[in-house]
Formats: C-alpha cells, sequence, structure tokens
C-alpha cells in the first residue's frame, strides 16, 4: 500500500514542469519512492511550485484520469530526456499522443492577441502542459537538460548556471556523497602507500655475498 504523504517529500523540486514530473520517482537510503503511485501524492504534487506556477489559473481535478494521463505523459519522457536525435518512435508516439489532446488557440482579444489551450478534458491539461514545456526546453536549450551525475540517481535537471557545468541534482544530497566518497578513495589510498612505504623501510637490507 503506498505510504501517504503530509508535504512534498522529494529531494528536489523546483525544476521546470517536465523535468518536476520525471522527479515524482527518486531513490534514497530506504530505497525507491514514487510520488504519482496514488491520488494523496498526485495532490501534494499539483499544489507543487512547479505545477501550481504551470497550471495556476486552472481548477485541476486530482482524479484517477489525471493521474493515468500524467503516468502517460512521465513514461514517454523518461525515454526521451536522455535521448538524442533520432528519438525512439515508440516514444515520440507516446509523447505526441498526449499532445494530441490539446492544441494552442490564438484569438483576439478586447485588450489584444491572447493564447490559450483547448483541452479534450480537464484532467488532460497537466499532462498536456508538462509534454508542452518539454518541446520549450527542447527548442531552448537541449543540452541543459540532464541526468544527475550520480549513477545512482534517477533525478534529472535543467541547468540554468552560467556556465552550463552543473553535474548533480544537489550539491547538498548527491554533490556532497561524491565529495566523500572521493575523499575516503584518497585517504585509503594514501593509507595504502603509506604502508607499502613503511614495508620497504623495515625490510631487511641483504648482505653484500646474498646481492652476489
Amino acid at each position: 500500500m503506498p505510504r501517504p504523504f503530509e508535504a512534498d517529500p522529494r529531494p528536489l523540486t523546483g525544476e521546470p514542469l517536465a523535468i518536476d514530473l520525471l522527479n515524482t520517482r527518486w531513490i534514497d537510503a530506504t530505497g525507491p519512492h514514487d510520488l504519482l503511485d496514488s491520488l494523496e501524492g498526485l495532490t501534494i504534487w499539483l499544489a507543487g511550485d512547479a505545477a501550481g506556477e504551470a497550471l495556476r489559473d486552472h481548477r485541476i481535478p486530482a482524479d484517477e484520469h489525471t493521474l493515468r494521463y500524467l503516468l502517460e505523459a512521465r513514461t514517454a519522457l523518461e525515454t526521451l530526456i536522455t535521448a538524442t536525435p533520432p528519438y525512439p518512435a515508440e516514444a515520440v508516439a507516446a509523447l505526441n499522443a498526449v499532445l494530441a489532446h490539446g492544441a494552442v488557440r490564438h484569438t483576439l482579444g478586447p485588450e489584444g492577441p491572447e493564447i490559450g489551450v483547448e483541452l479534450d478534458e480537464p484532467s488532460w491539461r497537466p499532462a498536456w502542459t508538462a509534454a508542452d514545456n518539454y518541446l520549450g526546453l527542447l527548442a531552448d536549450r537541449p543540452a541543459r537538460i540532464r541526468p544527475c551525475a550520480n549513477p545512482q540517481c534517477v533525478l534529472h535537471f535543467y541547468d540554468v548556471s552560467k556556465n552550463g557545468t552543473r553535474r548533480w541534482c544537489s550539491m547538498a544530497g548527491c554533490g556532497n556523497r561524491a565529495k566523500a566518497l572521493r575523499h575516503y578513495a584518497r585517504h585509503l589510498q594514501d593509507g595504502e602507500k603509506g604502508a607499502a612505504d613503511r614495508e620497504g623501510r623495515d625490510a631487511p637490507a641483504k648482505s653484500p655475498a646474498a646481492r652476489d
């Protein structure tokens, strides 16, 4: 039975909507987790910063339909996020199937041009908006969409640093663990080298006869 959450428990939030959707799955010391394994988790995700900002003008039902559509979008994004062109055909078709449930409409309003999205049903809006956001990231700087450099981590991020050198989902998490592992490896290497040096110094010298 899924564990209920009182607040967003994820180690990384605040990424663009498409990546924030991917980051509803994560791994920590207790094992793998999935925020979208329940309607309670869906409610938490919809109330989060990324979804709240992207969907703020719309009432989104936290129901089974919304959850199922989001999982369809997430499955496609999980394949596409680390792929390069030509993208896998099955994942392309899956993402396009999500996008087919909505369309951008340009109209002239009382104050000027307006842009809106027409959807088959309100429950499609989070999934469609996440898929559309992914297209926007691809059009902007696709090389800045990255997985965490920790091979045991499944989180992703959009690198907005000036030099584009971000490697970790967070320095407080995977970044610090990597630094600790490097420090431990250097300490172990130095210890082994010191032991070898001591053994060399302590070894009895061969007599001239033995050398001959």
